[in-house]
């Protein structure tokens, strides 16, 4: 059986532009990384050839617009809740590109997908450079303190905070025989915390910190 012109040549481009993407996150450690990536481009791409070969006629796009139905499982298995807001939605969106960069490769608009993809890489890039400043500037920390339990010894570690221009919201406190254990969500600049933390590592009374 003859293959039709140019789908090798297809087949080939979506492996690169896939994995030119699942680079970038696996290097990131990201839990959809370069295999991933890979095979969602490749098979985006799959389904939209064979979606033109099978659907012929009045129907040519019948698979292919299943696609983005399909991809929705796959992205929604990366979306997780963390301590501060829900995690991996960037991880889910670039399977959901990926799979447009694979069909628009299989729909034979190899240059737009290339394209797009110097374009996203470009993106991830900049908006990485531009998220490690606005980091530095104010970045969000969960903090766990246990100590000696005394009347006072929650306000002491606020005053702390406030003394280190840090804001701050109480949550769960729990006390165990003569200790207590206080958590808090403390927004405030890279500097001011570890000029918090170092405080708290030398502090006598603080019998475990975790940050």
């Amino acid at each position: 059986m003859q293959l039709p012109p140019g789908i090798i040549e297809k087949l080939l481009l979506s492996i690169l532009v896939g994995g030119a993407i699942g680079v970038e996150r696996e290097y990131r450690s990201k839990s959809a990384g370069f295999r991933t990536l890979t095979l969602i481009c490749l098979g985006s791409a799959l389904f939209t050839i064979f979606s033109e070969l099978i659907g012929v006629g009045n129907n040519p796009d019948r698979i292919a617009s299943n696609i983005a139905t399909g991809i929705g499982f796959v992205g929604a298995g990366v979306i997780f809740k963390g301590d501060f807001g829900v995690n991996g939605i960037t991880t889910a969106a670039m399977i959901w590109v990926t799979a447009a960069l694979g069909m628009g490769i299989g729909a034979g608009y190899g240059w737009v997908a290339v394209i797009a993809c110097f374009l996203i890489l470009l993106m991830l890039y900049v908006f990485t450079l531009l998220e490690n400043q606005i980091d530095r500037v104010n970045q969000m920390r969960n903090y766990r303190i246990a100590s000696e339990f005394k009347e006072e010894t929650m306000e002491r570690f606020e005053k702390c905070f406030r003394v280190h221009h840090l804001t701050y919201k109480r949550g769960r406190e729990v006390k165990e025989g003569d200790s207590i254990t206080g958590e808090w969500f403390v927004r405030g600049s890279k500097k001011n915390h570890l000029a918090f933390i170092n405080e708290i590592l030398h502090d006598p009374e603080v019998k475990r910190f975790e940050y």
